[in-house]
C-alpha cells in the first residue's frame, strides 16, 4: 500500500482549543480519511507545543510548574478526537522524552554540518509569535498579529542558525517542487520574502533567564528556543533517527494556518536541508477564520469560538460541515451564529437531511428488498478536487448532486410515477437510491457519521427513524 503522511502544527497550550485549530485539524482528517479511501496506509499526526517564554509565563502567572501546567492542558487538545470525530494515528508532545531525543539528535546534525554557530545579536522579539521580527514586517512599530503586546529588544548570547545561506536552495524548492505551497498566492508570498534576503536566527535561550525548554547538546547554559525544538515534531513520531528512512513515510505533507507560512515553509525546510534530510512535500496554508466583520478572534474582544461548546449545541457532523464548506479555506472568513445556523437549516436540515428521508421513505414503502449498489468508483470530478486539496469545492460538489436529485424527484415525480408505471417507478426510485450511496460515499471523509447512516439505510432499505438534521427555528 502506498504511505501517506499528513500532520498539522502543534498549538501552544496556553489556552484552550480554539475554532482556528479545530478547522486546521478537520481539514486535515478530511485529507487523510480520502486517502485511505484511495487505498493509502495513512499516518496522521497532531499534538501540542509545550515549550517556550508563552507556556513559562503561563505556568508562572497559575503558580504552576511548567510540567505541570502543560501535563494539565495537553490532554485537553488530545480529547478533540471524540468531539470533531478526527482519525489521528499519532499525537505528539514536545515534552515526550522521544521527542526531546529527536529534537537533540536534529541539533547535532546541524551544528555537525556548520550551520549553527554562537554569537551576540541584538533582536527586536514578538513573545506572541515567540519570533524575531525585522522593520519591514511591523506595523507602526508592533507585530501586526499581536498589536497589543509590547515587543521586546533582546541582546545576549545565542546559537544562531545560518537561515542566510539557504536563500537559493529555497527557491529553488519553491520552483521546483510540485505545488510545494497551495495556494499559489502563498506560494508567491514565500517567495517574495525568502527573495528580499534571509537573516540567520536565534535558536536557543539562556536557561537562567528561561528554563523550560529542550537542553542544547554540550551545552547546560541553553535551552533550544522553541520553534528550532517543535518544528522537529513532524519527524519525531516516525522515529528518527533510529530509522533513518522513517520506514517510508517522510516527506510528508505539512497543514498550518497563514501565521505559519514562514515557519512552515521556510525555516523548517533549511532546517532539513541543514540536517541532509529530505523537504516536505507540500504545505497547505489556510486563512484565518475570524469574528464578525473580520475582526481577529481574541478572548479581550469575546468573540472567541469554542469548538466543543459548538459541536454540544449543533453535533459533530454540522461543525464539520461548516467548517468545510461554509469557511473559505484559502482567505480569511469570519464565523457568527447566526451564519452557522442559516447554513445548517438550508444545507443540511433541507437539503442533505431532506433528501436522505424522501429518497428512503420512497424506497422503503415501493421496493421489497435493498437495492444492489454496483461497484462504483467516485465520480472523477469530485476525485480531481480533492487530489489538489480543493475541499470546499469538493464540498460544493457534493452538494450540485444532492441538488441534482432534488429536481430530478420535483421533475419526475416518482412517487406519482409509481401509482401509474409502477416499473418505470421502481427502476426511478432505484436510480435515486443508488446515487444517495454515491453522495454517501463521498461524504465519508466529510460527515463520517453521517456517510455512515445513510449506507446503513440503504443496505437496509430502512427510512430513517428520525430526521439526519432536525430543523432548527
Amino acid at each position: 500500500m502506498p504511505k501517506f503522511y499528513i500532520t498539522t502544527t502543534t498549538p501552544y497550550v496556553n489556552g484552550e482549543p480554539h475554532i482556528g485549530f479545530a478547522r486546521e485539524v478537520v481539514a486535515a482528517d478530511v485529507i487523510a480519511r480520502y486517502r485511505k479511501v484511495m487505498g493509502d496506509e495513512v499516518r496522521f499526526n497532531t499534538g501540542t507545543d509545550e515549550h517556550g517564554q508563552k507556556i513559562f509565563d503561563k505556568a508562572k502567572a497559575e503558580g504552576l510548574e511548567p510540567r505541570a501546567y502543560v501535563d494539565k492542558l495537553a490532554p485537553r487538545f488530545e480529547a478533540l478526537r471524540e468531539p470533531l470525530n478526527l482519525s489521528f494515528t499519532d499525537f505528539s508532545r514536545t515534552s515526550a522524552d522521544r521527542h526531546i531525543a529527536t529534537a537533540q539528535e536534529f541539533w547535532r546534525r546541524c551544528y555537525k554540518n556548520g550551520y549553527i554557530y554562537k554569537g551576540q545579536h541584538k533582536i527586536t522579539y514578538c513573545v506572541g509569535c515567540e519570533l524575531e521580527k525585522t522593520d519591514s514586517e511591523l506595523e507602526d512599530g508592533r507585530c501586526p498579529i499581536h498589536p497589543k503586546m509590547t515587543l521586546e529588544v533582546r541582546d545576549e548570547e545565542n546559537y544562531f542558525f545560518k537561515f542566510s545561506v539557504f536563500q537559493d536552495r529555497l527557491l529553488d524548492l519553491y520552483k521546483n517542487a510540485d505545488n510545494f505551497v497551495i495556494p499559489e498566492f502563498r506560494l508567491n508570498e514565500i517567495r517574495s520574502f525568502v527573495e528580499r534576503g534571509l537573516q540567520d536566527f536565534s535558536i536557543s535561550r539562556l536557561k537562567s533567564k528561561m528554563s523550560w525548554g529542550v537542553s542544547v547538546p554540550g551545552d547546560p547554559d541553553h535551552v533550544m528556543y522553541v520553534w528550532f525544538d517543535a518544528l522537529c515534531i513532524y519527524i519525531s513520531p516516525l522515529g528518527w533517527p533510529e530509522k533513518s528512512d522513517f520506514d517510508g513515510w517522510w516527506p510528508g505533507m505539512q497543514v498550518c494556518g497563514k501565521d505559519n507560512l514562514r515557519q512552515q515553509s521556510a525555516m523548517w525546510q533549511a532546517m532539513l536541508m541543514a540536517a541532509g534530510l529530505p523537504n516536505s512535500l507540500r504545505v497547505l496554508v489556510f486563512g484565518f477564520i475570524t469574528g464578525e466583520g473580520g475582526i481577529k478572534m481574541s478572548k479581550s474582544l469575546g468573540n472567541v469560538v469554542d469548538p466543543i461548546a459548538l459541536v454540544g449545541e449543533w453535533g459533530t457532523d454540522p461543525v464539520r460541515y461548516f467548517l468545510l464548506r461554509e469557511l473559505s479555506l484559502w482567505e480569511d472568513s469570519p464565523f457568527t451564529h447566526e451564519r452557522f445556523k442559516e447554513a445548517y437549516n438550508a444545507n443540511l436540515a433541507n437539503g442533505l437531511g431532506n433528501l436522505a428521508s424522501r429518497v428512503m421513505k420512497m424506497a422503503e414503502v415501493n421496493l421489497d428488498k435493498p437495492v444492489t449498489i454496483p461497484d462504483s468508483t467516485l465520480p472523477d470530478e469530485y476525485k480531481k478536487l480533492m487530489s489538489e486539496f480543493e475541499l470546499q469545492k469538493s464540498a460544493d460538489y457534493i452538494w450540485s448532486e444532492i441538488g441534482r436529485l432534488d429536481t430530478l424527484i420535483q421533475s419526475s415525480q416518482p412517487f406519482k410515477l409509481i401509482k401509474s408505471e409502477p416499473d418505470k417507478g421502481r427502476e426511478l426510485i432505484q436510480e435515486l437510491v443508488i446515487n444517495l450511496y454515491t453522495i454517501a460515499r463521498m461524504l465519508n471523509p466529510f460527515l463520517p457519521a453521517t456517510s455512515q447512516a445513510i449506507k446503513e439505510a440503504v443496505r437496509g432499505n430502512k427510512s430513517f427513524e428520525k430526521p439526519l438534521f432536525p430543523r432548527k427555528e
